[in-house]
């Protein structure tokens, strides 16, 4: 039996060495990476909002219990902390109804037992937390944002192998601080580290698929099977999180996940070989020059505005739901379900059907459903009115991100040179400022203005910005050189792969398009 699965194990490790360059196993590692680090990202929606409320209850607590008790006037509520049953009890001073005697004290109907009540008791601590909540939230994809311009072109230098497993290192790290946190600062700095390990997964996981899918089609369809890794990172992630916090407790969702990263770390390890120094064999487009290129910006902001809708949602609907719906801790979860479950099936339906249909139309029609659909969310009186406009906005973020990364490779390949690091780098600046913006200006305009307000200025935001895509329609290809700056020495070239998996650059199969060299 032994020599039977020493059998098995050496068949299964040389089946991973023969397939090493295989363009699935590359697929399906992207798409492992892209799951974790946004089951990470979405974990802790339904966590932090509550842990953080209660944190700041029993740290009121204790304040008041340490305070020096004052004289009260007649008519004043007392707060008396019992430290047996974990209850507030609120009695009423009646100077003419109590003695000055020592009563003792009987539980009543008023007991308010600290954790009993899903509804806050403090709305205007409730209001609060919606910055705290949305600036926590926020510091990851500000720190992702940061850190993509340079890991965009250290890509096109070293390679995407070192990168992407860099990436799950220090995701690993950020993962077991979250689960031994226990201070905001600690959570905000584990939220911040998350960040540059995204960076580094992302960034280096969509240029290796642009790199060894070539073709415009099947680049659409390797994509969109890793968005589905995406979005089913954002489908387990809140519901996952809930249910696990409200019944094992905080560590527990975050030490699964850290396991999980291990498998993936260890898959990367040994296909990958993040060892060795890749570069690319061609010099790749400035990124300045990409970013004055109109078609990529136009393409990036349908990428950012998109994702803004749901990435302000993320803070503020858990606090509203809290707030209009004494929603259950499991719910504050279980409510983007509708939306994790359609964003998953968009990107599988569009990966394929938004090249058919033509990519910038997808992009518009899903640009405005996403509009429509979050100006009807704050509508909703219960959970249940809640699904089919999270189910709307997920299912039109799909569309989004279907059509718009794969166009991001297709512009490079048709108006700049095939090296897609820094373009990638780009469409994941534009990902992370809609998740840097939306938390950060959602959580204070939910303050100030309310969550239903919130809703509509971003609705009206992405209804207005859709018609754009029209441009994206039939952009100029190099020879036109309509609005952008080239490089002369830049070449195009073609990457071609044998059945081994090992690609070659140019070659008798493409022409190079090189004046210079």
């Amino acid at each position: 039996m032994g020599r039977l699965d020493e059998l098995r194990q050496f068949s299964l490790l040389k089946w991973l060495r023969e397939e090493r360059q295989s363009r699935k196993l590359i697929l399906f590692i992207v798409f492992v990476a892209l799951l974790l680090d946004n089951m990470l990202l979405t974990v802790v929606v339904p966590i932090i909002p509550s842990y953080l409320y209660n944190l700041d209850e029993s740290t009121d607590v204790v304040l008041k219990n340490n305070t020096p008790s004052q004289q009260n006037p007649p008519g004043a509520f007392h707060n008396i902390v019992s430290l047996y049953d974990n209850t507030v009890r609120s009695l009423v001073s009646n100077t003419t109804a109590m003695s000055t005697d020592l009563v003792p004290i009987v539980p009543t109907a008023t007991e308010v037992p600290l954790n009993s009540s899903d509804c806050p008791r403090s709305n205007s601590k409730l209001l609060n937390e919606n910055v705290k909540v949305g600036m926590l939230f926020a510091s990851k994809a500000t720190i992702q944002l940061i850190t993509n311009p340079f890991i965009g072109p250290l890509t096109n230098r070293i390679g995407y192998q070192l990168p992407i497993f860099a990436g799950f290192c220090i995701m690993f790290i950020s993962t077991i601080m979250f689960a031994f946190s226990s201070s905001y600062a600690l959570l905000f700095v584990a939220r911040s580290l998350q960040g540059v390990g995204s960076s580094c997964s992302s960034v280096a996981g969509m240029g290796m698929l642009a790199s060894v899918y070539t073709d415009d089609e099947e680049r659409g369809q390797a994509i969109g099977i890793a968005l589905g890794g995406l979005a089913l990172g954002v489908l387990v992630g809140p519901p996952f999180g809930s249910v696990m916090y409200e019944f094992v407790g905080k560590t527990a969702p975050f030490l699964i996940l850290a396991f999980l990263a291990l498998f993936d770390g260890a898959l990367q390890l040994f296909v990958l070989q993040p060892t060795k120094v890749e570069p690319e064999s061609q010099k790749g487009t400035p990124l300045l020059t990409l970013m004055k290129d109109p078609y990529i910006l136009i393409a990036a902001g349908a990428i950012c505005f998109g994702n803004m809708a749901i990435a302000m949602m993320e803070p503020t609907l858990p606090i509203w739901m809290m707030e209009t719906m004494c929603a259950r801790k499991w719910q504050l979860g279980v409510a983007f379900l509708p939306a994790s479950i359609s964003y998953l099936i968009g990107t599988n339906i569009f990966g394929t059907l938004a090249h058919k249909m033509g990519r910038w139309l997808c992009a518009l029609i899903g640009i405005m459903v996403v509009g429509i659909s979050v100006i009807c969310v704050p509508f909703a009186t219960n959970i249940y009115g809640l699904i089919l406009p999270n189910f709307g906005v997920g299912f039109a973020i799909g569309m989004v991100d279907a059509s718009m990364m794969p166009i991001m490779g297709y512009l490079v390949d048709l108006r700049h040179v095939s090296v897609y690091g820094s373009v990638y780098a780009i469409a994941d600046v534009a990902f992370c400022m809609g998740f840097a913006l939306g938390p950060s200006i959602g959580g204070s305009i939910a303050e100030s203005i309310g969550f239903p307000w919130v809703m509509t200025i971003i609705g009206i935001v992405d209804i207005f910005f859709a018609p754009l895509c029209i441009f994206l329609r039939n952009p100029p290809g190099q020879e036109e050189k309509i609005a952008i700056l080239m490089d002369s020495s830049c070449s195009m070239k073609i990457r071609s792969y044998s059945t081994t998996g090992t690609h070659h650059q140019g070659g008798d199969m493409e022409p190079e398009y090189d004046e210079n060299n």
